[in-house]
């Protein structure tokens, strides 16, 4: 006799989608719930193999705004984290899955992690569920993991896994913030300079028409530039908005000009040695959690070289990989791509000398996060003053240009 399909072993022919469903238990009591699988059949099976007269299983529709459900690298992180608890407390892979897939909730990262779970209930290795779905978890994750499924330490690498994407959100934070805050407080003085120049400055214009007197010339000036600003306001404002969905848009897809761009950041005083400083953390922590992990030097290059964030960097990764390859210690190879300080070139050289080298990365990724986050306080707090003064300089020049007339007619008077 030909078993039922349940949702469990039903292969995915087409996509997966959630079912809402209602029915009555083995003791007539009304109860409701989710399921997912790829028809209602399914459902119904599945609960009736769970001793559940189904009454109704529906679709579930989609949400019309889906604003805050989008999988971020937060939530890779987070869930990581819960299956490594999970497994290291002896729970096994399909349950852990099952338990941390449903008690999310977000949508989308349910979704994915229950994905997962039918792919490995299906017979497929967890590191190949994790590979089909690249988007969400990259090379590094899947090598990580695989050597994990191999070596039977698959929660010693999660928990690695875990603690290179902690520390790497929070090193990506605290650069963030030091490149976010400058931005935030250009666009309140932008905001707060074009509210004057629309609706201040017209009404003292209409007062100073009465005065029969010449105005100064900086009056003249800024009641001009708000005449000017009035007439072309649409693109005015519409530009700063264009530039900046132009830049991001050939970034995107001009590879040419995101190289360009990454050589130009590291020129930038201060910004510059932030984003050098950022890119040798992440290069040594990411790896030192591959290398840690059983990864080979070589393979390990691959993701180190797109985890630095910089082309400069990932170019020269690429490079110091091919020399390895050939059979070049690390620290010659660094030496000579002359981007990576001699104190990290030095802590390679011991590592690789006694055997060490996991843990010497790990050091050095240590020293240069506590460095980024020192350089971002002393950043915020130089460039803060600096902002503040520009943007009162902005807005006291507009106020000081309306008043002069008012001073020069009492002075007169």
């Amino acid at each position: 006799m030909a078993k039922q399909p349940t949702l469990a072993k039903a292969k995915k022919k087409d996509e997966e989608l959630t079912f809402k469903w209602e029915g009555t238990d083995k003791r007539g009591t009304r109860v409701k719930g989710e399921l997912r699988g790829t028809h209602q059949n399914l459902i119904k099976a599945e609960l009736r193999r769970q001793g559940i007269i189904p009454l109704s299983v529906k679709k579930k529709a989609k949400p019309l705004f889906t604003l805050g459900d989008k999988i971020v690298p937060k939530d890779i992180m987070l869930f990581t984290r819960q299956l490594c608890t999970m497994l290291s407390s002896g729970i096994a892979v399909v349950q852990a899955l099952d338990m941390v897939g449903h008690s999310n909730r977000k949508t989308k990262v349910k979704e994915l992690v229950l994905d997962v779970k039918a792919e490995v209930e299906s017979g497929t290795a967890l590191s190949k569920a994790f590979a089909k779905h690249h988007l969400y978890f990259n090379d590094l994750y899947c090598s990580l993991v695989h050597a994990g499924e191999e070596a039977g330490v698959l929660e010693v690498l999660l928990d690695k896994i875990a603690t290179y994407l902690e520390k790497s959100e929070a090193l990506k934070a605290k650069v963030k913030k030091a490149l976010t805050y400058p931005a935030i407080v250009l666009v309140f003085a932008f905001v707060v300079t074009a509210i004057l120049l629309l609706f201040v400055i017209p009404t003292f214009e209409d007062l100073f028409k009465g005065f029969g007197a010449e105005l100064p010339a900086l009056t003249r000036f800024v009641i001009e530039l708000s005449a000017a600003f009035q007439k072309y306001w649409y693109l005015i404002l519409g530009a700063p908005v264009f530039a900046v969905v132009g830049f991001l848009e050939a970034r995107k897809r001009s590879r040419t000009f995101y190289q360009w761009l990454d050589r130009m950041v590291l020129q930038l005083p201060l910004i510059g040695d932030l984003i050098a400083t950022s890119a040798n953390a992440r290069f040594a922590r990411t790896l030192s959690t591959l290398f840690s992990g059983g990864v080979p030097l070589v393979d390990a290059m691959v993701s180190v070289a797109g985890a630095t964030g910089n082309y400069v960097y990932e170019k020269a990764v690429l490079d110091m990989r091919d020399s390895v390859s050939i059979g070049q210690q690390l620290n010659f190879a660094m030496r000579q791509s002359s981007l990576f300080p001699d104190m990290v070139v030095q802590m390679v050289a011991i590592g690789e000398e006694a055997g060490s080298l996991g843990d010497m990365l790990a050091k050095v990724a240590d020293f240069y996060e506590a460095d980024v986050d020192a350089k971002v306080d002393a950043l915020t707090t130089m460039i803060e003053p600096l902002l503040m003064a520009f943007l009162a300089g902005v807005v006291g020049t507009l106020v000081i240009a309306m008043y002069l007339p008012i001073f020069k007619l009492a002075s007169a008077v």
